[in-house]
Formats: C-alpha cells, structure tokens, sequence
C-alpha cells in the first residue's frame, strides 16, 4: 500500500511538472510566437536575410511604397530622392534600420496571429497590410528642403498625434544601394534614423525649457528686466552671448534669445528646479513614441559651477535632445498641455481587422505654462522672425544655434502652426549649417506651406 502511494505521488509529482511545463511554453508561445514566426531563418518571408513577403506599406494618401511582388519586395517607383526620403520611416528590407517600419512592425505585415500563425503568407505572398501617417510628398519636399545637410526633419498632428512627415539623412537608393555605403564617409550613420535615435546638442530651443522652469518657479519673472552687455560674469566664468540687447523683459529675453539673461535665469533657478522641470517634461527617461524607442534626451546642469549650469540653461554644455521628444514637446505646448506620442501608423491589420490607433500621451505640461510659453513663442516669429517668414501659418517658434567644438555649428528650429485648421508642430535639425534663422527655420516653412496648401 505504501509502495503505491509513493508511486502515485511520483505520478502527480510529474504531472504537476508536466503542466508547469506546458505553461510555460504556452506563456512563451503568446509572448514570443510572433518573434519566432519572423526570425530570418523563416523562407517564407525572407531570402539571404532580406525581406521577400509582407504586406503592404502605404503612405495616408494610399500611396504604396513597399509591397511584395513574384517573391520580391519591391519599394516606391517615382524617383530615387522619394527613396531615400522615406527609407528611414519604411526601413530596408534586412532590419538593419532597426527603428524602420520592416523591422518593428514584421509581426504585423506578416499577417501573423496567434490561431493561425503565418499561414495567409504562405497561401498568398502577402501578409498584413500598414498604413502610415506619412504624407509621403511631403517627405520628398523635407528631403530636399534639408539640401547638403544630415539632419532630420519631423512633422507631427499636435492634435491627434499622427506623425505627417519624417525624414532622416544621410540616406541611399534602397533600389541601387551604393557599393561604399559602409566604407564612404558621406554615410555615416546611414543606418540611424535620427528622429528617433538622434541625440543633438539643442542650442537655444532648450530656452523654452528654462523659460517653462521660470514660469513655474519664479513668481515675478514677468516683471524682471535683464541687462545684457554682451557677456555675463557669474562669478566663477562668464557666458558668452550672440549680442548686445541692453534692457530688456522677460519676452523679450526669449525673442532676443539673450545668453546673458537666460544664464542669470538659470543660476537663480539652481540644478535643482532647472532638473525637476526637465525631468517633468521626459528628460533623462528612457520613452516611447508608441512602439517606436527614442533615444534619452539628456540634462544635467551643474551643481558645480555656476558657469557651466549658466550654459546648461541656454542649451549647450553637457545637454541633448532627441528630436521626437522635443516634437513631443512643442506638442504640449501648442494642444495646452497634452504632449501626444507622434504616432507612425495610421492602421494595420490584426486577425485580418483594420484597426485605427487612439492618441498617447508622452508629454505633459501645466495647462497655464504652456498657454504662456505659447504666447511667448507666437512674439517670437511677430516681434524677431517676422510673420513674413512663415506666410499663412501664424507660427510660433524658436531658433537655435548648436555649438559642437571642432564643428561648424548646427542649425535648429522648434515651432508650431498656431492655426486651429493647421495643428502642426515641425522640429528640424540641420547639422553644420549655421545659423537656425537659415536652414532649419527655411526647410520647415517649407514643408508647412506644402500642407498649408493640400491639408488646411
């Protein structure tokens, strides 16, 4: 009798084993199954590594820019520069792009689902279909926009978050991939999209960082008057500024974009205040643009010296942006507060469903900040861009110039369409090309006059 009860205890003891065991695979196969589905080993989707069979990638307009054809992908035929500007966005076809719509999103255009797996790929060729956000037009316009430069250039939806223009260079011709892509030094960084996985020193967009950290912290800013004389001894150094302002007020600081005024800002501010308002608004965390990674932007002003948290307040020092953050940023500012994710995908098929996406949150800002700092950047382009700049767009905006030290310096621009028919925030960044009144400011008008034509 004791022989058979200790039997029987082994028998549960391995059945109860035996359930964990199918647990866990099961739980694994939930989790996992997608990714097992889509490894490069699998040939129904891939040939030597390189995507063969997905479904289809469009752009919001039902332009398609990649689809499968006779066991060949096969991208966008309109012109070579339509390649390159939406090659970041829609990704190569080997995931080297790792931020790239193939790459992210190869769970979905292969058609993949829990009950069935891939079994309408194997049947048709064709798995899932994606639909972008991206107006791809207004993708070609960025791209040129941007001339010699690297950079990116981004558009976002304010309002609803829908991502309408991203672009990225360097890029290449997926259809005649250069033989020194991986050699030539003009492709440095080729495999980056640097919207998302860029990180910039800002220059004087980050103002509006310590202009928001004023707002919220020093009761009486509004009155306050600055004297600049063109550089500002905080007692351990001095920072430098971009010219003589003389008197002036708080808005006008921000107009001027005076060093001077801002550094003294930041000093009486201290690291403290200046890092629990950027840490508010996302910095030094790891976000998400829906699916999409980004890469930290970072702020960590001086507890040290003076002079250096000085410059870490107008933006330069030890301080780094990723674009689509401070996309997100502008976001809150123009939507009073609520800083939606800019958001790639307009819809893609689950279990055969076309599935729309509902906004996200990734920043958000006091209601009464953002109203102010609007107000703020709308005297910016009216009192020192000039409307004349941005014809049609009631811009808001702010310019910078990022200093890199054995470089020319980076052109920046960060703003928003204040027109209820064109929610629009555009950030730009054009390395090594000066000033950011010159390209950054000109390439984003550019793109926003596109859509002031075809979207208002």
């Amino acid at each position: 009798m004791k022989k058979t009860v200790k039997r029987a205890a082994v028998v549960y003891v391995l059945i109860a084993f035996f359930l964990v065991g199918v647990g866990i695979l099961t739980a694994q196969f939930i989790m996992h199954g997608s990714d097992w589905a889509t490894n490069k080993v699998n040939g129904h989707i891939y040939s030597n590594g390189t995507v063969v069979n997905a479904g289809t990638i469009s752009d919001r307009n039902g332009r398609i820019l990649a689809e499968s054809k006779n066991n060949k992908r096969v991208f966008i035929n309109t012109s070579a520069t339509m390649r390159k500007a939406i090659l970041h966005i829609v990704g190569d076809t080997s995931g080297v792009i790792s931020t790239g719509t193939h790459n992210l999103y190869r769970s979905n255009l292969s058609g993949y689902n829990i009950m069935d797996g891939i079994l309408n790929l194997k049947r048709n060729g064709t798995g899932s279909a994606i639909q972008l956000n991206i107006d791809c037009e207004a993708n070609r316009i960025a791209y040129d926009a941007l001339g010699n430069y690297n950079g990116t250039l981004i558009v976002c939806n304010y309002k609803t978050g829908e991502l309408l223009c991203s672009v990225s260079k360097p890029a290449y011709d997926v259809n005649y991939v250069p033989r020194d892509l991986r050699t030539n030094p003009a492709y440095d960084g080729v495999f980056l999209d640097k919207s998302v996985s860029g990180q910039y020193t800002p220059g004087s967009i980050m103002k509006i960082i310590t202009a928001a950290s004023a707002i919220e912290n020093i009761p009486d800013i509004d009155s306050r008057t600055f004297e600049c004389t063109g550089e500002y001894q905080t007692g351990d150094g001095k920072v430098i500024c971009n010219g003589v302002h003389g008197k002036i007020n708080f808005r006008q600081a921000l107009n001027q974009s005076c060093n001077c005024a801002f550094a003294q800002i930041s000093i009486e501010l201290g690291a403290d205040k200046l890092l629990e308002t950027a840490k508010s608004l996302g910095f030094n965390r790891h976000l998400k643009a829906k699916e999409v990674p980004l890469t930290m932007s970072r702020f960590h002003p001086s507890k040290e010296t003076k002079t250096e948290l000085g410059w870490a307040g107008i933006g330069q020092s030890t301080t780094y942006i990723n674009p689509t953050h401070f996309l997100a940023i502008m976001n809150a500012i123009a939507n009073g507060g609520t800083g939606y994710s800019p958001d790639r995908i307009a819809t893609m098929g689950i279990l055969g469903d076309v599935v729309g996406r509902m906004p996200e949150t990734l920043v958000k800002m006091n209601p009464a900040t953002a109203a102010k700092l609007k107000a703020m950047l709308r005297s910016n382009v009216v009192d020192k861009y000039g409307d004349w700049n941005f014809p049609g767009l009631e811009m808001c905006g702010k310019t910078g110039t990022a200093e890199i030290d054995g470089k020319k310096s980076t052109s920046v621009f960060a703003g928003f369409s204040s027109k209820d028919s064109l929610p629009l925030a555009v950030v730009c960044i054009a390395e090594e090309a000066g000033w950011g009144s010159g390209t950054a400011m000109k390439a984003s008008n550019t793109v926003l006059q596109y859509f002031l034509k075809n979207y208002e």
